[in-house]
């Protein structure tokens, strides 16, 4: 059985629940087997040391998932990106309701490149069955070199996608002013890697050179704070589950900077801008 740690908030379970009726999770090494599953392709997913290596070849790509679903809270991973020519290849980390038609989803899927060019990262939020809210980033540093740490919060008043701790998006609860909000279907936690050359790098005018194959993306460090769902009903509505606290319901000022930073630096799309695609401005947008 492999082993995939993910080292999490020590305390008295017991203690907690009568206290503020929230959920603990044990500090310990979680057992792969025990609390992942593989979704698909197991044989191109294996583990050296404590990571988890994801293989895509010709024959195919990976995936696996957490057993649990969760209601708000954060979930993080360490993750090293496919090195060299990963032109056409996706690489994602994401949390889905897998509920088909009608799912919840909020995404980070990294888009291959040709040796040289930046990597991209796409962001996108799915509220009741309705995505199309795509923003992209450049990394400003090569993913593939080492690993580094993509985090989604997810609270009652925003959701914030960060990498090593910058945000680099933030989406707000409108619902005052009608705007949907992901708030009442639970979500699994999804990792993949897998050919998408039709799309992924230029539009997919560049396509997966197979000659590099096989590609290979790193994962480790796992890390979920959240509600898991089955579980206490309270849970997540809780208001003293942490990031609830008043530090997580915005940014603070040096967040604000660093967010600025990433837009004004970094950002290459954004679904609010684009005219063609949107006449009518997303009221979310404004």
């Amino acid at each position: 059985m492999a082993v995939f740690y993910s080292w999490r908030h020590v305390g008295l379970c017991t203690l907690l629940w009568a206290v503020v009726s929230a959920v603990c999770v044990w500090g310990r090494p979680a057992a792969f087997g025990q609390d992942f599953r593989v979704t698909w392709s197991n044989s191109h997913l294996k583990q050296i040391g404590t990571t988890i290596q994801l293989t895509l070849d010709r024959d195919s790509g990976c995936g696996f998932a957490s057993y649990k679903k969760y209601l708000f809270g954060r979930i993080s991973m360490k993750i090293k990106l496919v090195a060299g020519d990963s032109a056409g290849t996706v690489t994602a980390f994401y949390m889905n309701s897998d509920t088909d038609s009608v799912r919840d989803e909020l995404d980070f899927e990294f888009l291959g490149n040709r040796t040289g060019q930046p990597y991209t990262v796409q962001t996108n939020i799915y509220i009741h069955g309705q995505g199309n809210r795509e923003q992209r980033v450049n990394l400003w540093f090569d993913p593939s070199a080492d690993f580094h740490t993509y985090t989604i919060l997810w609270t009652h008043r925003q959701i914030v996608f960060k990498v090593d701790n910058v945000p680099i998006r933030v989406y707000k609860n409108n619902e005052a002013r009608g705007i949907p909000y992901p708030k009442m279907q639970a979500m699994g936690v999804f990792s993949t890697l897998w050919e998408a050359d039709n799309w992924a790098t230029r539009g997919g005018l560049e396509k997966i050179d197979w000659s590099k194959a096989p590609f290979y993306a790193y994962y480790k460090d796992f890390d979920i704070e959240g509600c898991p769902v089955p579980g206490p009903a309270n849970c997540p509505s809780n208001p003293r589950n942490w990031w609830e606290g008043p530090a997580y319901q915005s940014l603070n000022a040096m967040e604000a900077r660093m967010y600025r930073w990433v837009r004004v630096n970094h950002m290459i799309y954004d679904y609010c801008q684009d005219r063609p695609r949107f006449p009518v401005t997303p009221p979310e947008c404004h």
